[in-house]
């Protein structure tokens, strides 16, 4: 028994110490949103649904992070074709990429395979999975789920192979045979590693679970309740300044949704507010960068602890824009968690300390792809704005919900607009009567990030006919308007770019201004707002 205690001290140990290793990648390498990542070799990266766990890696010695993920076919067929959104999922393995940085990731291998699972002849639902290391049986366990199912999967090392171990079936302790969502979290502190997870159906209560050994069996070793309320999907945990956090999402299928969260002394709480989910502050103008909760990383840096958001963008199912992962880091003010919603940021992983990219464009949901429906809409969630944006009635139908005439503010694009813009969705300028509008949004400094002042490019894509009588987007700023006249017919998408605005102040409005007649039309999508010259 001490034996194994002491080897288990000494991993807790390591854990910690992982935050503090340096690497030849760190200071200030781009992580860049809205786009399909690579690793360091140039192959595409397939992991959706995972978790980053720290380990040493079994033949140098040597700390590094370990990302695992499931690969679905679909996400190869939508990568190389994202004009058609795909509507069934089939398993290909669960991959691990390794890196020092965060940033900079190497493909090692696929660590389950579907030989192991014996997918060919039981082609059903894997994923929502993560892996921790047991100490008492000196093995690696991946929790995944599989079919109405938890399964458990153990190896020697962290790069697997992957030998399933046994299947849990739910219904005795929590009355559904499966999980919702879930996640594996392992507490930086003890080491020690958690199951978090819903009720399989409904998905309105929400569990813990410490990770072990039981009957020489891996096993779920306790139960707790933590959340009854609302139904929540994309259940995951972090821990920062040694308080614990429970983040999850709306129930809304494959799209990004609201990161709400509650925090807890406690890993088995009382977490508060009691059963009333917070929303976290920054995800509401794009519904989290168009991403649900997937799971998060604290870094421990030198300097900073750094928690990343690690959001699943499930793109080939939903087809909401582009990139599978989405990450930022969030900002904090006492324990309320802050969204910041980036298309592009540096991250320093020695330090800990992140600052917004130069790439980064500051218009939110900018391809029109967080809002889920056609809007407004009567129906879940109701809505009668896009998000992210205002649309000023100044002559027309009126925007409704529950009014026929109301106009349409999105438009939802064909395969053929799809192969010209980004995603399903794009603004809709049209009414059944003349009508005058205003669609803005205002971009200004935060608290945690500046919108520095100095000139920037306003972009877009526009196909529109020929009766607007004005057409224009725009940009003001400091006192002053900057615009671009768009009244004449594009049949077919054509960039439009607005260069030299000039941002004072550190606040700017982006708009478009229309006025035509009944039957006037026009789509625009992929708004950007980038500092400097753009990239062409």
């Amino acid at each position: 028994m001490l034996k194994l205690y002491c080897f288990r001290l000494e991993k807790v140990i390591f854990f910690i110490g992982l935050f503090q290793f340096s690497s030849s990648y760190a200071q200030n390498q781009t992580i860049t949103n809205d786009s399909f990542w690579e690793t360091v070799e140039g192959q595409p990266i397939y992991s959706q649904g995972g978790g980053i766990f720290q380990f040493r890696d079994s033949q140098s010695g040597s700390p590094k992070y370990y990302w695992y993920g499931v690969h679905y076919a679909e996400a190869e067929t939508y990568r190389d074709d994202p004009s058609v959104t795909l509507e069934r999922n089939h398993f290909k393995g669960v991959t691990c990429y390794t890196s020092t940085d965060l940033v900079n990731w190497t493909f090692e291998k696929q660590v389950l395979t579907p030989e192991a699972v014996n997918y060919d002849s039981n082609p059903t639902w894997l994923g929502r999975m993560g892996v921790a290391y047991v100490a008492e049986i000196d093995q690696y366990a991946l929790f995944i789920q599989h079919g109405k199912n938890v399964m458990i999967a153990l190896a020697d090392s962290p790069l697997g192979d992957f030998k399933v171990h046994r299947h849990i079936d739910m219904t005795g302790r929590i009355g559904t045979p499966n999980t919702g969502d879930q996640t594996v979290f392992t507490d930086p502190n003890t080491g020690k590693s958690y199951l978090v997870y819903s009720y399989g159906q409904g998905r309105n209560k929400i569990y813990v679970s410490e990770i072990g050994v039981r009957d020489g069996k891996v096993d779920l070793l306790d139960l707790t309740e933590i959340f009854r309320g609302a139904s929540r999907e994309g259940n995951c945990m972090f821990k920062y300044k040694d308080k614990y956090y429970m983040a999850a999402s709306n129930i809304y299928g494959w799209d990004g949704s609201l990161a709400y969260y509650l925090v807890a002394d406690d890993i088995r709480g009382p977490y508060k507010p009691t059963n009333e989910m917070l929303i976290m502050p920054g995800s509401e103008q794009d519904y989290a960068h168009v991403s649900q909760t997937g799971f998060f990383y604290t870094l421990k840096g030198s300097k900073e602890e750094t928690v990343l958001f690690c959001g699943d963008r499930w793109a080939e199912f939903a087809g909401n824009g582009l990139g599978y992962n989405q990450w930022v880091p969030l900002s904090f003010k006492e324990d309320v968690p802050h969204f910041n919603s980036l298309h592009a940021w540096n991250l320093d992983a020695v330090t800990g300390n992140w600052t917004v990219a130069k790439t980064n464009n500051y218009v939110k949901n900018g391809s029109f792809e967080a809002d889920r429906r056609h809007i407004p809409s009567n129906n879940k969630p109701v809505q009668e704005q896009l998000l992210g944006w205002h649309t000023e009635i100044i002559k027309g139908n009126k925007i409704a919900t529950n009014d026929p005439s109301s106009p349409v503010l999105n438009y939802f694009n064909t395969r053929e607009d799809r192969k010209q813009v980004v995603g399903e969705k794009s603004l809709n300028i049209s009414d059944s009567v003349p009508f005058e509008r205003r669609i803005t949004q205002e971009i200004s400094s935060t608290e945690f990030v500046d919108l520095p002042d100095g000139n920037y490019t306003l972009s877009l894509k526009i196909k529109n006919n020929s009766r607007f009588e004005q057409l224009k987007l725009y940009a003001s700023s400091g006192g002053q308007t900057f615009e671009i006249h768009l009244d004449d017919e594009h049949p077919e998408w054509i960039p439009v770019t607005l260069e030299s605005v000039n941002v004072r102040d550190g606040k700017v409005t982006v708009g478009i201004y229309a006025k035509g007649q009944n039957g006037t039309s026009a789509q625009i999508d992929d708004v950007r707002l980038e500092m400097g010259a753009i990239r062409r």
